[in-house]
């Protein structure tokens, strides 16, 4: 294939309008920020932890009154469950004693139900409560963040709150003059209410899965039964 003086020179000038293009675009402007402390120092991050805590607590008072029913069930069983052992009784006494017990030991297994029910649900609940919240104030810290960042002339704003697929953080280093966490978190809470119309808040972590966030404390309680037999 032939070129012409023409042709070269054409692609010469083209290649040099491309680089001459490239030239003329401004450096980048990167930010830095951190969103978990950003969500973590949110106002209303620590009211809903608040709320959280007391309905946890709450949660945690019923599932202890559930395992209170139940150990009054086992102790009533275990008083029939002797009476049918009596050697005292009437073959019929002892019989309606032996079915009085198995009755009693349905209720136990019903009780037990209700107890691994509640627990599923409250955790449940207040998972999906976390999860919720947690998307909801993400996404406006952020929107805080990137409207900031934009204002201040940023082509790029990065988090350095969270870790890599091998555990370490995004940023390995960045200069302070470049992080905005600070301006960000006083937009953020310009707006928060007294102190004291705010409840001692429990730490919740903004990167942490829900299950440990919100579940109660208590663990899945067992009532047991000596001696039972179905």
């Amino acid at each position: 294939m032939k070129f012409t003086v023409q042709t070269l020179f054409s692609l010469a000038l083209l290649g040099a309008l491309t680089l001459t293009g490239h030239a003329a675009q401004p450096a980048p402007v990167i930010l830095v920020v951190d969103m978990a402390k950003l969500y973590d120092g949110h106002w209303q991050t620590e009211e809903q932890n608040a709320k959280l805590s007391r309905d946890q607590q709450t949660a945690t008072e019923q599932l202890q009154q559930l395992n209170a029913e139940g150990q009054t069930l086992v102790d009533q069983y275990k008083e029939l469950d002797e009476q049918a052992k009596s050697p005292t009784l009437t073959n019929e006494a002892r019989a309606k004693a032996q079915a009085d017990a198995q009755k009693k030991y349905a209720e136990i297994q019903s009780k037990q139900n209700d107890v691994s029910a509640f627990q599923t649900n409250t955790q449940r609940s207040l998972q999906q409560r976390i999860k919720t919240f947690r998307d909801l104030m993400l996404e406006q810290i952020s929107s805080v963040a990137s409207k900031i960042a934009k204002d201040k002339g940023a082509t790029l704003l990065l988090d350095k709150s969270g870790p890599t697929a091998i555990g370490v953080s995004n940023i390995i280093y960045s200069d302070p003059a470049y992080e905005i966490t600070e301006e960000v978190m006083k937009e953020l809470n310009k707006d928060r209410p007294p102190a004291s119309a705010m409840a001692a808040p429990a730490k919740m972590d903004a990167a942490a899965p829900a299950p440990a966030a919100g579940a109660p404390a208590t663990k899945s309680p067992v009532i047991t039964v000596p001696g039972a037999k179905k």
